[in-house]
């Protein structure tokens, strides 16, 4: 860990754009609740081959407008190089500098990878058409991507973006402290260095946590899944565990050497503000 214990510290929340006027309304709200964590970015995610372009945009000019740093999410899967250079002028015109490269997975029913396949190329892209203008995060997998043909290979694909031009990382959330710790281990070996900040997802429904995690690739510890499943729909219980889990999984992170924390906040208040006040990270 010693190439990230010496890094500033980087907290940020992330959101997904809302589908209509009311949830956009409601996310202004979790937001300027949110607000006062003072994160340093908040992120919005786009959907299956930019198929949220329009409200991605929105939203991010939203928390732009309202004096905050937005980092949209742009993904290259299923796109050409005209419209991704058409989404860069527009976000260049907007003044937005933070962007989350990926490589995104093709909406449903569609085969066509487009003229970009990996979030390599895309990087590559967006340096050779904007320069240094934008800070390019990108996405890391401490427990390897699910379609990732082997654990070295993973590893390989990431050195790929960081050499492409990658600022820092954000990894997929996780249970397990040591595959973040082993991770950055790896990365240390090979030379990276850049900031990789771990995702978080506070635990509110067992039912949702272990369907988006199977379709995510996330490892949900036998422990974990054993525990949450006693709760059964106790809900109550199930927050107050998951808070418990979360807060010392953070906690131990920070102990590490981790430079910050990147919260999947599912456009909740109370899961992420309660797992902060617990960490005693108001005056961070």
């Amino acid at each position: 860990m010693k190439s990230q214990r010496s890094l500033p510290r980087v907290f940020s929340l992330e959101f997904f754009p809302p589908k209509n006027e009311e949830g956009a309304e409601k996310l202004r709200q979790t937001r300027e609740n949110l607000s006062g964590l003072r994160p340093r970015f908040f992120s919005v995610t786009s959907g299956a081959g930019g198929s949220t372009r329009s409200r991605t945009m929105a939203t991010v000019l939203d928390i732009k407008n309202a004096g905050f740093a937005a980092a949209p999410h742009l993904s290259c899967i299923g796109s050409t190089r005209e419209g991704i250079r058409e989404i860069l002028d527009e976000y260049r015109a907007q003044g937005i500098r933070h962007i989350v490269a990926l490589r995104g997975d093709l909406p449903s029913g569609t085969h066509e990878v487009g003229e970009l396949r990996y979030a390599n190329e895309l990087v590559e892209f967006i340096r050779s058409e904007t320069g240094d203008y934008f800070h390019l995060d990108v996405a890391a997998y401490p427990e390897f991507h699910p379609q990732a043909s082997s654990a070295a290979a993973d590893l390989e694909n990431f050195r790929r973006k960081v050499s492409a031009g990658a600022n820092s990382a954000i990894t997929q959330y996780f249970y397990n402290l040591d595959s973040y710790l082993r991770f950055i281990e790896s990365c240390e070996r090979m030379g990276i260095d850049i900031p990789i900040v771990p995702g978080i997802m506070p635990i509110t429904n067992y039912a949702q946590l272990a369907r988006f995690s199977d379709l995510c690739g996330a490892e949900l510890p036998r422990w974990l899944r054993r525990r949450l499943e006693g709760y059964g729909n106790d809900l109550d219980s199930i927050r107050a565990f998951g808070l418990d889990v979360v807060t010392d999984l953070c906690r131990r992170l920070l102990e590490a050497g981790s430079p910050g924390l990147h919260f999947y906040t599912m456009n909740q208040v109370n899961p992420t503000r309660a797992i902060w006040q617990a960490l005693g990270l108001e005056n961070h």
